[in-house]
């Protein structure tokens, strides 16, 4: 008996030994563990840190092709009007061959007697005047929301109501609205170019006309141009040739949408080459609200210089010189009649 209570005894005091044995083996192997899984989190650590160096990379890579595409696209944008431009780029018109007909208001404008201007300029004399013209004109036309199709030499072509209209009746009146500004801003740049040396006056003939033309692209899969064909842009373009210069005239169409907002004044009926019936053409003299007219002193001395300048006038006159002449006194007279009839 005392023998068995002997080998319990024991087996009770060897157990602590192998708890501890077994407690030793299991913190060991949680310090394995954790080792290990601080050197995986340090793996990812080197990692994420690896990761968020190449997005930085790639950030800056995209961040420049976007700025060399940005100054390309500003570029290519020299070659569409805005309009064109934004509606492709913004998805709402597709790069292929394909065109509508709409109502829109052309306008043509030619500068009078250009080639004899050009011949009597060197070519680089020729091309910063010409820049000039073409870049005072043009800042005009975006300002009223035109679209430019082209420039032909010192010709340009201009619509309005495609891709962007705001009604036929608004789009024949900004085009309008542009032409005077124009004739105005010919004026103002006058005395710039006589300082360049160009001792003839430049004066810049326009004809506007509201008709349905096809516009759209045209062209082939490799090469489009986008822009508008139809009898309306042949209209517009005689009327040009029919203007005086310095003067803007109109079809009958266009007048009847601006004609409670712009001062007109008949010019008759023209036969123009390839249209089988007479246009009836008017000459735009202002807008009706502007309230510029002279006062009565001022408008007696007017009078007595026209006196005046009839005696000092030389007795033989070049036609073209002649014509302008009449074009403004003309214009004198049906304000004067308009003064009256108020």
């Amino acid at each position: 008996m005392e023998e068995t209570k002997s080998i319990k005894s024991e087996g009770r005091a060897k157990a602590p030994k192998q708890t501890r044995s077994k407690s030793g083996s299991e913190l060991q192997k949680l310090r394995k563990d954790n080792a290990a899984l601080r050197a995986e989190l340090d793996d990812l650590t080197l990692l994420y840190e690896a990761t968020i160096e190449h997005s930085e990379a790639i950030e800056d890579q995209l961040a420049g092709q976007t700025a060399k595409l940005e100054v390309l696209s500003g570029k290519l944008s020299k070659y569409l009007s805005p309009q064109v431009y934004k509606s492709i780029f913004e998805g709402r018109q597709e790069v292929k061959i394909a065109s509508t007909r709409k109502k829109l208001t052309v306008f043509f404008s030619d500068i009078a007697e250009f080639t004899e201007t050009a011949d009597r300029l060197e070519s680089e004399e020729l091309t910063a005047l010409l820049n000039h013209y073409l870049t005072e004109m043009s800042n005009i036309a975006l300002k009223h929301g035109a679209t430019i199709d082209k420039y032909v030499g010192d010709a340009i072509l201009i619509f309005f109501g495609d891709p962007e209209t705001k009604g036929v009746r608004e789009d024949a009146l900004a085009c309008v609205r542009m032409a005077i500004e124009m004739q105005i801003r010919m004026s103002e740049l006058q005395a710039d170019w006589r300082k360049a040396g160009i001792s003839k006056p430049l004066k810049c003939r326009m004809g506007i006309h509201t008709d349905y033309c096809t516009v759209g692209n045209f062209g082939s899969g490799d090469r489009l141009d986008y822009t508008i064909i139809g009898r309306g842009v042949n209209i517009a373009s005689r009327l040009e040739s029919l203007a005086a210069p310095g003067a803007i005239t109109i079809s009958f169409e266009t007048y009847s949408q601006v004609k409670d907002h712009i001062v007109c004044r008949e010019t008759g009926d023209a036969t123009v080459k390839g249209i089988a019936y007479p246009i009836t053409t008017f000459e735009v003299l202002r807008e009706e609200m502007q309230e510029d007219f002279p006062s009565t002193d001022k408008l007696m001395d007017m009078s007595k210089q026209l006196e005046d300048l009839a005696f000092e006038l030389p007795s033989e006159i070049g036609s073209k010189e002649r014509e302008s002449l009449v074009s403004s006194l003309k214009n004198a007279l049906a304000r004067l009649n308009e003064a009256d009839d108020k």
